[in-house]
């Protein structure tokens, strides 16, 4: 990935993303004690967010516009 600043960009938005809906679902539980359904709608937005990166980096190691180690 050393010569697409855009798709290293893209990653790491991604990954801070993941993380950052992992808390919200850390402050979800704790809040409002397991009820509701805050939780499970952000940890499932967390899982989409993993998925969607892993098709996308699937493809692009595909099509060679990057190469893994």
């Amino acid at each position: 990935m050393e010569d697409h600043p855009l798709i290293r960009l893209f990653v790491i938005a991604m990954l801070i993303t993941i993380v950052v809906s992992l808390g919200s679902a850390f402050v979800s539980l704790f809040r409002n004690k397991g009820q509701g359904t805050g939780t499970v709608r952000a940890l499932t937005i967390r899982v989409g967010l993993s998925i969607t990166l892993f098709i996308v980096l699937m493809v692009l190691a595909a099509l060679g516009i990057i190469k893994p180690h």
